[in-house]
């Protein structure tokens, strides 16, 4: 069971891939994580990663790949992997199938959890974080009791730079145009499955899960 999973900031991919993993017992493969492993491991590959790391520069492609083909070599992903936060670009989309190829693999499922502009726009910026405490808030999903004012000590709360409406949308707009190249993409391959995001956590779920049992 070879799957990447897609979707955009605020679309639920974090959840719903703790539940893909737990339930189809194969591993959760993210950029970050393959990263700092292979850093960790001082692989040559992943010396080669931050050394560009360090200096704020992309890595690139041809590291990033053999760095994605060295976690996909290793054991626990004989059964299959969940692959997320790559491929980010078409040629990368490329090069992972033709990786695959030679590791005698193939990929089974791209599943795209989508949900609208507005909707991710509304769940990004919601999000008030407690001056003291740093207790947790969302305007829709986990109000205060009183507007702007911690449930925990009375204290006020704030919103980061990186939740507030210009930033999201900002970053929604860049990651909008970079999956929809993707998604046509892997449509044309066939490939893509398309899941509304936007229906309860646990309907989103049983509908990716009985997908991937065909």
């Amino acid at each position: 069971m070879n799957i990447i999973l897609m979707g955009l900031p605020g679309a639920g991919k974090g959840t719903q891939a703790e539940r893909i993993v737990a339930t189809f017992d194969i591993p959760h493969i993210s950029t970050g994580d393959m990263f700092r492993a292979a850093v960790k491991e001082e692989t040559e590959l992943g010396l080669e990663a931050k050394s560009y790391m360090d200096k704020g520069l992309l890595v690139p492609d041809e590291i990033v790949i053999g760095i994605v083909r060295d976690r996909l070599s290793k054991d626990d992903c004989a059964k299959g992997f969940l692959l997320d936060g790559f491929p980010r670009t078409v040629p990368q989309a490329e090069a992972l199938s033709a990786t695959l190829k030679e590791l005698g693999r193939e990929l089974e499922h791209v599943i795209n959890i989508d949900v609208r502009r507005e909707v991710l726009v509304e769940r990004l910026t919601g999000r008030w974080i407690c001056k003291t405490c740093g207790a947790s808030y969302h305007t829709v999903f986990n109000p205060p009791k009183v507007e702007g004012i911690c449930d925990k000590d009375g204290s006020e709360l704030y919103q980061r730079d990186d939740d507030k409406a210009e930033v999201v949308t900002q970053r929604l707009d860049v990651n909008i145009a970079q999956t929809q190249l993707l998604v046509d993409y892997y449509d044309g391959q066939g490939l893509l499955r398309t899941i509304n995001g936007e229906q309860d956590i646990e309907v989103v779920f049983e509908q990716i899960a009985s997908l991937l049992r065909g």
